[in-house]
């Protein structure tokens, strides 16, 4: 039993130990990375601004370039630019100089990214840029570098180690780099008056799609819409309220607003030997939950769930013009 227990202590120990190192690994490359990202925060001047000014004043698309890491971070950018309002596409380097500088024209404006600032596969890109007076925003390490004096902005990466024990895998600078064009990008999209609707236009796609989705996209209109004047007698109101399918019927006034509606629950509260006789307006609920075309389907969807309903009646200037159901959103994934 004895030699049993000693026999599994060892590996369990260095099971721990292997643990705890790794830990520690993990840990220091954060904490690197942090630092050097706090430090580009506070190193951020005037420049940062001109960068701005450059690329928001480009009629075309800012081109994107990099090579190696940085040209994987650069695609990433190039990426987050064209999602937020800003067009944009990357430009491999290597192949720039192989007729793919013909991608850019003299109405773009080119964001070149480069540690050392020295890469020869950007010396033709650049020089194309300056040729044709394409305004040039580099990214880099090295002030004294060829990419930081033959661009218009360079934006200076913070002096901070690679988080590499060797110091030498590209890490700390392309995390910089990577959060310097997630800086210009929303930068950009704050100063265009980016919205969430404009985003969506981009975005049609996925979870993030569902969520800005609006009423609109999903509402019944036109003949679909159970409605009837608010004086109709019940018995025609029944029938209307049954053909709609939405287990609601909307009554609206001689202007044509919305006056209210009737739902299951008010015929079941109403029910009486008289029913049939009664006015519509007699049994249906006034001023009732309604939400705007324009809302998000999120918002129709938080209304239902609070107010414990299934249908939602959508109005402009309070006029009926569409019905939403809880079905509708489940549907298209709005949870």
């Amino acid at each position: 039993m004895t030699g049993s227990l000693a026999g599994t202590a060892a590996p369990l120990s260095r099971d721990s130990d292997r643990a705890a190192s790794d830990l520690a690994a993990a840990r220091q490359v954060l904490a690197t990375e942090a630092a050097a990202l706090a430090a580009l925060a506070d190193a951020l001047d005037a420049g940062f601004a001109r960068a701005i000014d450059l690329i928001a004043g480009a009629t075309g698309r800012v081109v994107v370039t990099g090579m190696g890491k940085s040209g994987h971070v650069a695609r990433k950018i190039a990426a987050t630019f064209a999602s937020t309002g800003t067009p944009a596409l990357f430009v491999h380097p290597a192949e720039a100089s192989h007729g793919d500088l013909g991608m850019i024209t003299a109405a773009d404006a080119v964001l070149a990214l480069s540690n050392s600032g020295e890469t020869p596969e950007l010396a033709d890109l650049v020089d194309y840029a300056r040729r044709f007076a394409i305004p040039l925003v580099g990214i880099t390490s090295r002030a004294g570098s060829t990419l930081a004096e033959h661009a218009d902005v360079a934006l200076i990466l913070a002096d901070a180690p690679e988080a590499c024990p060797m110091g030498l895998a590209p890490t700390t600078s392309t995390t910089q780099m990577l959060a310097l064009g997630d800086a210009l990008a929303v930068t950009l999209l704050a100063r265009k008056g980016f919205t969430a609707a404009d985003f969506r236009v981009f975005h049609p796609g996925g979870r993030l799609g569902r969520r800005l989705l609006r009423v609109r996209d999903l509402m019944h209109a036109g003949d679909e819409v159970p409605l009837a004047p608010v004086g109709t007698p019940m018995a025609a109101a029944i029938l209307r309220m049954t053909a709609g399918r939405f287990g609601c019927l909307g009554l609206t006034s001689p202007d044509g607003t919305l006056a209210g509606i009737i739902t299951d629950g008010d015929l079941r509260r109403a029910m009486s030997a008289d029913l049939l006789v009664k006015s519509a307006a007699s049994v249906m609920t006034e001023a009732p939950r309604t939400i705007a075309p324009d809302a998000l389907a999120a918002e129709a969807m938080r209304i239902m769930n609070e107010a414990r309903i299934t249908a939602l009646f959508v109005t402009d200037a309070d006029r009926p013009v569409g019905v939403i159901h809880v079905h509708d959103l489940l549907r298209a994934g709005v949870a």
